[in-house]
């Protein structure tokens, strides 16, 4: 057999094999290494190279030496998620990186960090002041994760004593310029209806590369074309506006009404639909 053959063979042999273990070991091999992860992948990539090109080497004894270290790095996985112990010897434990506002010297020596690389890893995290941060916390896969201060975090609002409506997940529907059958009869959706508003905002099914549908039935789309402006969904907002225009209204009748009870009619309306409102707001305004 010519070598190149028997080099494209054994290379496609370890492409296969590689391939399952990786999707033995799962995703946090990939995504989140620890330090025995780690060399286990480097290690694996030799062997997988060995197994492609050392033609002059038995092939299937890579292949059991690459079956012994995935057998490996699976079973430590395995200890890892039954023993706290095993976990904090193989992955290590996160460390304190700043605490009440101060910088841990000792443990950035502890870690070999520089105080640029500490001010780097907080400037990732959108953070350019150490005396912003409250708490820092460098994980075992080497992560920086920040508490600010309370006077520097975020306004959300809860802070404002606002209720808003839970997050759903948005459908994508139209992908590539093709709909996607599956999404639309989760909403209760058809595809003529899709038909419908894209026509709405002049736009047709083929110049469409994702569009998809949030949880209050409005549909946004991104075209292949980043010269064409596509509106904006406005029900909702709309919706909003004719809501104010009728408590307006409402109260306009209700300073112009002669009688008393026309007036007290009115008032009510105007409260009646005040609750409303209110109660709409967190939805109307996401």
């Amino acid at each position: 057999m010519p070598e190149w053959i028997e080099v494209a063979l054994r290379t496609l042999v370890s492409i296969i094999v590689l391939f399952i273990m990786t999707k033995i070991l799962g995703k946090r091999q990939i995504s989140q290494l620890s330090l025995f992860e780690y060399i286990t992948g480097i290690t694996i990539g030799s062997l997988t190279a060995y197994i492609s090109l050392d033609i002059e080497s038995t092939w299937f004894l890579g292949i059991v030496s690459l079956l012994v270290w995935v057998a490996c790095s699976y079973g430590i996985e395995l200890l890892t998620l039954k023993s706290k112990k095993m976990r904090d010897l193989i992955d290590g434990k996160g460390t304190v990186l700043i605490k009440d506002g101060k910088v841990m010297e000792e443990n950035l020596k502890k870690e070999r960090l520089t105080a640029d690389e500490l001010l780097e890893q907080l400037r990732s995290r959108n953070v350019f002041r150490v005396a912003d941060v409250e708490f820092a916390l460098m994980e075992s896969s080497g992560q920086v994760n920040v508490l600010l201060t309370r006077e520097h975090k975020s306004l959300t609002p809860s802070h404002l004593g606002i209720q808003v409506s839970p997050e759903q997940e948005p459908q994508t529907v139209i992908m590539d310029g093709k709909m996607i059958d599956e999404p639309l009869a989760t909403l209760g959706l058809t595809r003529e209806w899709i038909k419908v508003e894209l026509d709405k905002i002049a736009v047709l099914l083929e110049e469409v590369f994702l569009g998809q549908v949030d949880a209050y039935g409005q549909l946004t789309v991104d075209v292949y074309n980043d010269q064409i402006s596509v509106p904006v969904p406005q029900k909702k907002a709309a919706l909003y506006a004719v809501l104010k225009k009728c408590e307006a209204d409402l109260e306009s009748f209700g300073v112009t009404a002669k009688s008393k009870k026309s007036k007290r009619m009115y008032e009510d309306c105007v409260h009646q639909l005040e609750t409303v409102i209110a109660e709409l707001k967190p939805i109307l305004h996401r």
